[in-house]
C-alpha cells in the first residue's frame, strides 16, 4: 500500500487560460481537487514538487495529503496533462478518497525469475502482454505492484491474470473474461546466407535434334 505523502498548495481566484499561463510563469500548475460530493476546488501546486512526484513513479497510484492554505485534502491523482513541445506539465486532476472510497488503479506488474523460466533458456523469448493491471480496491488498499513469477514455465506457455495473487479487497475491474498478462514465444530461427542465396542452375546443351526452327534459322 502507497503512503500517503504532503503536496502543499494554494488556492486559485482566477481561472482561464490567461491566468493558466501567469501560474506557470510563477512555478505553479493549475489543479483541481473534486469528488465526495463535494465542490471542485481549484488550486495551484508547485511545478517543482510535483515533477519530483510524478518522475518517482507511481504517482496515480499514491494517496497524497494535499495541504491547501493550511486545510488538508485526501487525494489520488487522477490525471494530468503536458504540454506537447515543451514538456512541462500544464494541469493536473485531484480525486477526493475517504477510508471507504473504492477506487480504480492501473497496477504495475513485475515479471521474475526469469532465470528459473525452462522456456527461456532454451532460447524462449518472454512476451509482456501487459505491463499494467487495473483493479479495484480501497483507497487506503491500493498495492504497489504485482509479481509474476515466471519458474517453470515452458515455450508457448500463456500466463492470464487469474495466476496473480491479488489481496484481499482487491479485484479485476473485468470480470468478463480472463486477460493475458505474458506467453514464452519460441525462438526466432535466423536465416542463414546459405540459405538466402538461391544456387543458379547448371546449364544444360540442348542436343542439337531438339532445337527449335527458330534456333536452327539464327545459327
Amino acid at each position: 500500500m502507497s503512503d500517503s505523502i504532503e503536496l502543499k498548495a494554494q488556492t486559485r481566484d482566477r481561472l482561464g487560460k490567461g491566468a493558466s499561463r501567469e501560474l506557470r510563469r510563477n512555478n505553479l500548475v493549475p489543479a483541481v481537487i473534486y469528488g465526495d460530493n463535494k465542490d471542485p476546488l481549484a488550486i495551484a501546486v508547485p511545478i517543482k514538487e510535483l515533477t519530483m512526484l510524478i518522475h518517482s513513479g507511481g504517482f496515480q497510484n499514491t494517496i497524497l495529503e494535499v495541504n491547501v492554505d493550511g486545510a488538508k485534502h485526501r487525494v489520488l491523482p487522477k490525471d494530468y496533462q503536458q504540454d506537447p513541445v515543451r514538456d512541462f506539465f500544464t494541469h493536473v486532476d485531484f480525486l477526493r478518497v475517504g477510508k471507504k472510497t473504492k477506487v480504480n488503479v492501473e497496477i504495475p506488474v513485475h515479471y521474475i525469475n526469469e532465470e528459473e523460466c525452462p522456456g527461456m533458456k532454451i532460447g524462449g523469448v518472454l512476451n509482456v502482454v501487459r505491463h499494467t493491471l487495473e483493479v479495484k480496491c480501497l483507497a487506503d488498499s491500493i498495492p504497489e505492484n504485482f509479481e509474476i513469477d515466471l519458474t517453470g514455465l515452458q515455450i508457448e506457455d500463456v500466463v492470464h491474470a487469474s495466476k496473480i495473487d491479488l489481496p484481499n479487497g482487491v479485484e479485476l475491474t473485468v470480470d468478463d473474461r480472463d486477460p493475458t498478462m505474458c506467453s514464452i514465444a519460441a525462438p526466432t530461427i535466423p536465416t542463414t546466407e546459405e540459405d538466402e542465396d538461391t544456387a543458379a542452375p547448371e546449364a544444360v546443351e540442348v542436343p542439337s535434334d531438339q532445337k527449335s526452327e527458330g534456333e536452327e534459322g539464327e545459327e
